[in-house]
């Protein structure tokens, strides 16, 4: 997992790549301008920029400019443009990566995966995870729970090492659907009847949980053991 802004001022684009980062495990930030753009890396510095070339007010090719003359956060700049002129003054400023709008979602989240594994920027989330008597295993795709192994489903197994991988952190059930489920759009139900399994599996009462709570007018959150 990284840390990705995505700078776009179009809110269909921004909600469309930004939702796509978070289904690949990427923890996202988002900003609708140049200016919020620079003033959340200076709050919050990301592990790589994904930024829009065409923006009112600070365009992107100041932006990257700026960005470039504080620091080497990769940077990958997304435009309507297609000429090699304008691909070249990008480059040449420092953007690490071109994209053309239109373009794919799941090859932006590969360009973007690929910079950061070249820049060793990437910091994925262990593949054992253990909480009390609890070890959600990624390499072996099972979960044990007091010497017992679960009998997960795929679905139930995703959602289950997601919430161990961030405990005390409350997620929507829209939140869920686009970093588990990896859906931009979806039924919430489906996220509250894979809760209400899990806890089953989980929890020594199910009707009482004390591990996969639910935060009400939020969603849920994991608490730890």
């Amino acid at each position: 997992m990284a840390r990705v802004l995505v700078v776009e001022d179009d809110v269909t684009v921004r909600e469309v790549v930004v939702s796509y980062l978070r289904a690949a495990g990427h923890d996202v930030s988002e900003a609708p301008d140049g200016a919020a753009g620079l003033e959340l890396m200076q709050r919050s510095p990301a592990d790589l920029v994904v930024l829009d070339l065409m923006m009112p007010g600070i365009d992107g090719l100041e932006v990257c400019r700026r960005l470039r003359s504080g620091g080497d956060v990769p940077i990958v700049m997304l435009t309507a443009l297609g000429g090699e002129q304008d691909r070249v003054v990008g480059l040449e400023l420092g953007a690490d990566d071109y994209v053309t709008k239109p373009f794919s979602p799941r090859e932006l989240v590969l360009r973007v995966d690929s910079i950061l594994r070249r820049t060793g920027r990437t910091s994925e989330e262990p593949a054992l995870l253990t909480d009390g008597d609890l070890v959600v295993d990624a390499a072996r795709h099972e979960a044990v729970l007091r010497g017992v192994v679960l009998p997960l489903t795929g679905r139930e197994f995703d959602l289950l090492r997601h919430l161990v991988a961030h405990p005390g952190r409350a997620f929507s059930r829209d939140d869920l659907l686009r970093e588990v489920w990896g859906w931009t759009v979806g039924d919430q139900s489906t996220v509250t009847v894979h809760v209400r399994r899990l806890r089953e599996k989980v929890e020594a009462d199910p009707t009482s949980p004390v591990r996969l709570v639910t935060v009400w007018g939020v969603g849920y959150r994991w608490e730890t053991a």
